[in-house]
């Protein structure tokens, strides 16, 4: 052997001979599979939802202490980067929730055939999108009205 990556990568099969183990595949030829992908994004929107819950317990306990307190933190929020956070926010929700009324069907049994889950994420992204783009748009309405 020439060197200790080829040693690792010796094993015995069942009938003790001596084989290569499989290498697994590269990150250019491996292709995340739909559902591996949504499972990673439901996990990040979680955390997502869980910091941008702390800024909003941060604008009630503004709104309860002090005027120029609140006035500071409304600032921050009504400002580009706190609008992009609120909208952040607001598609981590409508994702968050989409992906978890499929692990409820899932864990009902339904959904599991091929057709049915990649149907279920593409359903997941549209009700996100628009969710989240309904939302915005009645809230500028609103605030401009």
């Amino acid at each position: 052997m020439k060197d200790i990556r080829e040693a690792m990568l010796v094993g015995r099969n069942s009938e003790g001979k001596r084989v290569l183990r499989p290498t697994s595949p590269h990150l250019q030829i491996y292709r995340w599979p739909i559902t591996m992908a949504q499972s990673i994004l439901h996990r990040a929107t979680g955390v997502a939802l869980a910091a941008g819950t702390l800024v909003l317990v941060a604008w009630l306990v503004a709104a309860a202490s002090d005027a120029d307190i609140f006035a500071t933190v409304q600032g921050w929020i009504g400002s580009p980067i706190g609008l992009l956070a609120l909208f952040g926010f607001t598609v981590s929700l409508f994702y968050h929730l989409a992906s978890g009324m499929r692990h409820l069907a899932w864990d009902a049994g339904w959904g599991f055939e091929q057709h049915e889950y990649k149907a279920t994420s593409i359903w997941i992204f549209v009700f996100t999108a628009a969710a989240s783009l309904f939302v915005w748009v009645i809230g500028y309405f609103l605030v401009q009205g």
